[in-house]
């Protein structure tokens, strides 16, 4: 027989019989399609900034759920990261996290702790923490000013220090610090109060949940529990699921060189850009209610920023609209109300974000959207903004005076999983369903995908307000990360890449992602509570060293001849190239799995190894494709499957047309 060439199409299927796919791919992890031919994932790096108070170096609390990304005027390339604890900026010339997770705004920033408010103990590092109504929950983080010490291990320096809180009840909490107390501290041994007279604390918002949490009960979550504006069973989720309290998500939008926040559920904040790039200060509430000051760990004081009396106060997201620059709250309360209404879109006036009480000489205004039960999320696409209810899409155009914006319904009967699933690359807008993907070209269209079946039949549904969405433009490619079905945190992905319509699939375990113009590579969040940079070599970069990224690609079966007869395969020519490499020899293994009928085990493999001739350690060479010109394979079924994998440290690859030889093997 002659010899055959292995040439697949591109894309993975698992939504048919590996037979009834034959002459394509079946199964993948770590591998992408580029024209039309597979190859290994880029690698990812470890950021290496630093920041203030961070659980260890190179990380920052919480779990990151939000990024965004700008240049001020003076040049400096800001990163903003939302975490369910905290929010920071980190500056791109420097790599450090500087926390300005904002103060809670109402009593005040300073609030006054009752005479001797700590409570220490010989031999223990944890302090309990008496404030009535504190107001606090669990994780939350508190600053103390003015206190005094114990006289022993417990100085002034040590309580008057920024702590996290583990809540206790509604009157006292405890804080763990990083020294003991000790005999001086506690004489009697049975616990000492103190800290003085003039003990103050400044309290940061409520922290939020790292994930969805499933509780049972009226008061536990949603429409009448302690998390505005989430629906009771989450997004686009049957009542099945169960009542619970979701996650911290932030929404985030630049008005000028300023940053505009919001904590989904919670107020909108603004934050300043200081006037030393070495100094930071915390977001600040749209109030008109309280003129209090707030001043960093920096010594950086600022007031409140003064809006009318009709700033909301509860918003689900936050968007300033480019070209017209107006501040749109998406699902929010209304003039002279404090309950957030899900439906309800709300702008100020246009260039003034401190305006929201419409009159006859100002812009400012609001929309109740009619479809749905809740706004889920929104994309800003050329020339309007798409707004996701659970039940529909809209078109938000700025028309100008009188209407200012008008919404226009383009989607009706769909459903998207989470404020985070949709991306726009290609002049379009993809995201994610709870039971499929869809794409707008200007009308809503259900976008095919051969892992459907796969995809959602092992998604976590409870989680499915942690999928996210991110492109990779480099590559054309449009990735979501979700819970794998037996799992509460993200370890699975999947990848349309929109140019050639393939798709594939994988696990890595990322919780955001942010394909910026403005840094060299695409940005994402890990569970580990750092930053990385992908596409960025080829190794693992979680790990000091870096290792090595597993990645492989298995075909669907092909038959041999018709399927009738048995073939013996005793060679195969290789068709790869290693350009990207960094070691000094890479390699993978090519693997060669026969069956003896549809549905039958893989019988005895032949799995030779092709190593590359050209030393890449040092250089990128993308002149010579080198390797073993030809492999000895013994392999003998009706079908088979083709694979190719590597698991070692500097090894990229792309795979050609590899051919095999073959020769008649009877039908026994």
């Amino acid at each position: 027989m002659p010899l055959q060439a292995l040439k697949f199409r591109p894309g993975i299927s698992r939504d048919n019989t590996t037979l009834a796919n034959e002459g394509g791919w079946y199964e993948c992890d770590k591998v992408r399609f580029r024209n039309g031919f597979p190859e290994k994932i880029g690698g990812w790096d470890k950021d290496s900034g630093t920041a203030s108070f961070a659980p260890s170096t190179g990380t920052f609390w919480g779990v990151c759920r939000a990024l965004w990304n700008w240049i001020r005027l003076s040049g400096a390339n800001l990163l903003g990261v939302g975490t369910n604890l905290k929010y920071y900026i980190q500056n791109g010339a420097n790599g450090t996290f500087y926390d300005i997770t904002p103060l809670r705004d109402a009593p005040g920033f300073d609030q006054a702790l009752p005479t001797n408010p700590f409570e220490v103990t010989d031999g223990s590092s944890v302090i309990t923490v008496t404030h009535t109504a504190h107001g606090a929950v669990n994780n939350d983080f508190v600053t103390f000013s003015s206190a005094t010490g114990f006289g022993g291990n417990i100085t002034a320096d040590v309580l008057n220090a920024e702590h996290q809180i583990t809540y206790v009840d509604a009157n006292t909490y405890t804080i763990t610090v990083s020294v003991v107390a000790n005999s001086t501290d506690d004489p009697a041994g049975t616990g000492t109060s103190g800290g003085g007279a003039s003990v103050t604390g400044q309290y940061q918002i409520n922290a939020g949940n790292a994930i969805y949490s499933v509780a049972t009960g009226w008061g536990a979550g949603g429409w009448g529990g302690s998390t505005p504006g989430f629906a009771a069973t989450g997004w686009g989720e049957s009542a099945a699921v169960g009542v619970g309290v979701d996650m911290r998500l932030w929404s985030h939008s630049n008005f000028g060189e300023y940053l505009l926040i919001n904590p989904r559920g919670g107020g909108i904040y603004l934050w300043v850009t200081a006037t030393s790039a070495s100094v930071y200060n915390r977001a600040q509430i749209l109030s008109s209610t309280n003129t209090n000051t707030a001043t960093n760990s920096l010594g950086v004081t600022a007031a409140f920023w003064q809006t009318d009396t009709n700033c909301p106060s509860k918003c689900n997201i936050v968007h300033v609209s480019d070209s017209s620059r107006f501040v749109i709250a998406f699902g929010c309360n209304d003039v002279g109300s404090t309950d957030l209404n899900p439906l309800l879109v709300r702008w100020s006036d246009q260039e003034d974000y401190a305006t929201w009480t419409p009159t006859a000489t100002n812009q400012a205004g609001s929309f109740s959207l009619s479809s749905g039960s809740e706004i889920i999320a929104i994309k800003p696409q050329r020339q309007e903004i798409l707004v996701f209810t659970d039940a529909a899409v809209y078109s938000m155009q700025y028309q100008g005076p009188p209407y200012v914006w008008g919404f226009q319904q383009v989607g009706t009967n769909i459903s998207i999983i989470s404020p985070n699933a949709v991306a726009n690359a290609a002049n379009l807008a993809f995201w994610m369903g709870v039971d499929k993907f869809y794409v707008y070209d200007g009308r809503v269209q259900t976008l095919p995908c051969p892992l459907r079946r796969f995809i959602f039949n092992d998604l976590n549904r409870n989680q499915g307000s942690q999928v996210f969405a991110g492109t990779n433009e480099g590559f054309n490619e449009i990735w979501w990360f979700y819970c794998s079905a037996n799992s509460t945190t993200v370890d699975s992905y999947v990848i349309f890449n929109y140019q050639e319509k393939a798709w594939s699939y994988g696990t890595m375990s990322r919780t955001a992602w942010l394909d910026s113009p403005l840094r060299e590579y695409p940005m994402a969040t890990g569970q580990d509570n750092s930053l990385y940079y992908h596409e960025s070599g080829v190794d693992d970069g979680s790990t000091n060293p870096p290792s090595a990224i597993a990645s492989y690609i298995q075909s669907s079966d092909f038959d041999i001849g018709e399927g009738h007869k048995y073939g013996f395969v005793w060679r195969m020519l290789p068709d790869i190239t290693f350009n990207g490499s960094t070691a000094s020899a890479p390699k993978v293994t090519l693997t060669s799995r026969p069956r003896q009928n549809p549905g039958a085990p893989y019988g005895t493999s032949s799995s030779p190894t092709v190593t590359s001739d050209q030393d890449y350690s040092g250089q990128r060479n993308y002149d010579v494709q080198e390797y073993t010109e030809t492999v000895n394979v013994r392999v003998r079924g009706r079908q088979m499957a083709f694979k190719i994998s590597s698991s070692d440290v500097g090894t990229a690859w792309q795979l050609g047309v590899p051919r095999i030889d073959i020769r008649q093997d009877g039908r026994r």
